[in-house]
């Protein structure tokens, strides 16, 4: 019985830890996004634009 209650709570606490990593996530996504660091509207365009002759997302910094 003792196993089964310490794994409960290991299960309750990493979920709990789980979601909080995601929301933090999200929320990171969510302010780059806000500040204009990052474009992430860019990056999902890249799977529909990807020949040769098409724009480039970023400038590679040299």
């Amino acid at each position: 019985m003792e196993t089964e209650v310490w794994r409960g709570i290991a299960y309750v606490v990493i979920t709990f830890l789980l979601v909080i990593f995601l929301y933090g996530y999200i929320f990171s996504l969510y302010r780059r996004q806000k500040n204009g660091t990052c474009d992430y509207e860019n990056y999902a365009n890249l799977a529909l634009k990807d020949r040769l002759d098409d724009e480039v997302i970023e400038e590679r910094i040299k």
